[in-house]
């Protein structure tokens, strides 16, 4: 498991560094921005699959059933 972890950080670093430096330069290489984007987002994806979400607090209160009245 935490190999996996390493593994997505240095995807993030290597994505960021690679979308940076096509950028960066006068004429801007699309492919290598587009690759370095790619392999960003595919380690934030998994990183953050890892991350088990929010659990909510239940904001309705549980009452008895209560029973139709008849008339």
């Amino acid at each position: 498991m935490q190999k996996k972890t390493t593994l997505y950080y240095i995807c993030i670093l290597l994505g960021a560094v690679v979308a940076i430096y096509a950028n960066a330069n006068e004429k801007q290489n699309i492919l290598l921005l587009v690759g370095g984007v790619a392999v960003l987002m595919f380690g934030i994806f998994n990183l953050q699959s890892g991350i088990p979400s929010k659990k909510e607090k239940e904001t309705f209160v549980e009452s008895e059933l209560i029973e139709d009245e008849e008339e």
